[in-house]
């Protein structure tokens, strides 16, 4: 089978995000072959650039393992935010682009003259995604902050951390991640609606809905308990039972059971004790939930007698019981499954070298994801954008330099052309 291009492939978007959830929504839809612009704003860019690994030479360079990961495969173009040329520039991108996903605080981009109000008279078809903490509407919409902050607002927080001590606060992006992951689903659907009735639309998409919706059990049981009925945080073990929960093995190390209902005789067999089966402590689910203390301890204690985690794990493979290793992020940077599949993808760049970043989380059948994808420094296109997409002569281009509307990184001027562009086919 002939693999196709990307399904994207013809659309454009004009991407004024920075850091995380913004960046991993356009990224996403970069790497599906749509051309992504992204505006960065004077006078440093997307304030990601100066987070990660840097280049050690030259010292001057805008480049960044953080800004790498987040923001490949896009062109940049770099502009004074609040100079009334900008805004002429970013409208004459917009009657030109498909897609427009922004994440500034709410009221920003209206006080820019640049609502979604405003832009669909420009583009009438536009699909507009604005990304942000609580959302555009709501008491909390003005709350400042980040993923953390929605974490905590959405009750998530709270379930993280041991028993009898206090909250645990998350050391990775997952409602940043996540919710870029469900803006790019939606800005995907949009333009599918789109097809369909030649409408454009607006997108509202919040970190703290996202947190919210990754409730899986909890809160129909808390709309019909009500305060009867308060979820715990229990450390190590799952609230539910099963067993599911992390154990610690003779060496040390951990691994994680994960175990549902219908396959505790699996368990009680792995453990050499078929007797478990009848224990009217374990007889059901309920009852192995009030108990789980009981079975963390049987399960540590078998654990004790075997070498090591390895052979833990053997065991219980042989009786079908789904368990895994848990392992360091260093473990699994180098695990050969996450390697064949590309989830860990090695990148080079010209300034930093080779290094480890993220695959895309899906993979499609008609269309392979590149190897070769690069980051530009800050305001690389510039010119090219300008004069593609906006029409702007040399002359003009060398004016809104001299007028600093237009800032890039300084190492440019030295090196020409960095490389050949490997950006994706460009939108009409």
């Amino acid at each position: 089978m002939t693999p196709k291009p990307p399904m994207l492939t013809g659309y454009r978007v004009l991407d004024i995000t920075q850091f995380v959830a913004g960046p991993t929504c356009t990224r996403i839809l970069a790497e599906l072959g749509a051309d992504v612009i992204k505006i960065e704003l004077a006078p440093n860019g997307d304030r990601s650039r100066i987070q990660g690994i840097k280049p050690r030479e030259p010292k001057s360079s805008s480049q960044s393992t953080y800004f790498f990961q987040h923001n490949h495969s896009k062109r940049s173009l770099a502009l004074q935010w609040k100079h009334p040329r900008s805004t002429e520039i970013i409208k004459a991108l917009v009657a030109k682009s498909d897609v427009l996903v922004e994440n500034f605080a709410p009221g920003v981009m209206a006080r820019a003259g640049l609502d979604y109000d405003e832009l669909r008279t420009i583009n009438p078809k536009l699909v507009m995604c604005s990304i942000s903490v609580a959302g555009q509407s709501g008491p909390l919409s003005l709350q400042p902050g980040y993923d953390y902050i929605a974490a905590a607002y959405a009750g998530v927080t709270d379930q993280i951390g041991e028993a009898n001590g206090s909250p645990a606060q998350f050391t990775i992006a997952i409602g940043d991640v996540s919710t870029g992951v469900a803006a790019a689903m939606a800005v995907g659907f949009a333009l599918l609606h789109r097809e369909r009735t030649g409408e454009g639309q607006y997108i509202d998409s919040a970190i703290l809905d996202t947190y919210f919706h990754m409730h899986e059990v909890n809160v129909p049981r808390i709309a019909l308990r009500g305060d009867k009925f308060t979820p715990k945080r229990n450390g190590s073990q799952h609230p539910d039972g099963g067993p599911t929960g992390l154990f610690r093995c003779s060496d040390g190390s951990y691994i994680n059971i994960t175990a549902l209902a219908h396959q505790w005789e699996q368990i009680a067999a792995a453990l050499g004790q078929p007797e478990l089966v009848d224990d009217p402590r374990f007889k059901d689910a309920r009852a192995r939930r009030d108990n789980n203390d009981a079975i963390k301890g049987m399960i540590e204690d078998w654990l004790a007698r075997l070498p090591d985690r390895v052979s833990a794990l053997k065991v219980l493979e042989k009786h079908r019981v789904p368990c895994a290793p848990v392992l360091t992020l260093n473990e699994a940077v180098g695990h050969p499954h996450l390697r064949d599949r590309g989830t860990v993808r090695r990148v080079v760049d010209a300034e930093i070298g080779t290094f480890d970043i993220p695959g895309l989380p899906v993979k499609f059948s008609r269309w392979v994801a590149r190897a070769d994808v690069r980051a530009d420094l800050l305001g690389e296109h510039n010119e090219e954008v300008l004069k593609e997409l906006v029409g702007l002569s040399d002359a003009e281009i060398s004016s809104l330099n001299e007028e600093k509307v237009l800032v890039r990184d300084p190492t440019l001027a030295d090196q020409g052309p960095r490389r050949a562009s490997s950006h994706r086919s460009r939108g009409a």
